[in-house]
């Protein structure tokens, strides 16, 4: 499975950004799937995470509230809503597909993964 991120981009803080992630195929509508981000300097995290039906959902404390995850399985897409942007969401952020049908928050159990795409928060 190849995955294709997008969406990154420069925005101020308090602004809102939505990434995509495309898979190649029809292999990840039965996995759950995620997005981790990554800071200069720092490790790679967990944001959030998506069962394969859509209908469970996981989010890392410090974005409860202001992201939204979802997906469309026809579409074989996901999406992060990004809302009320804080300096400290700036990363490049990458979606990955899940070896099971529940989202987790180790990256370990990601098998798949996108390239990355860059969101910048000015403050």
């Amino acid at each position: 499975v190849q995955l294709q991120a997008s969406g990154g981009g420069l925005v101020q803080a308090g602004g809102s950004l939505r990434l995509s992630c495309t898979a190649s195929r029809r292999t990840a509508s039965n996995n759950a799937m995620g997005w981790f981000r990554q800071a200069p300097g720092k490790e790679r995290e967990f944001v959030a995470g998506i069962g394969w039906r859509g209908s469970t959902t996981r989010y890392t404390d410090s974005v409860k509230g202001r992201f939204t995850i979802s997906r469309d399985n026809t579409k074989n897409t996901m999406y992060l809503q990004m809302n009320s942007l804080e300096p400290g969401d700036t990363a490049v952020y990458y979606c990955a597909v899940n070896r099971l049908s529940l989202p987790s928050t180790t990256s370990e159990l990601y098998h798949y993964w996108g390239q990355g795409t860059q969101v910048t928060v000015s403050s």
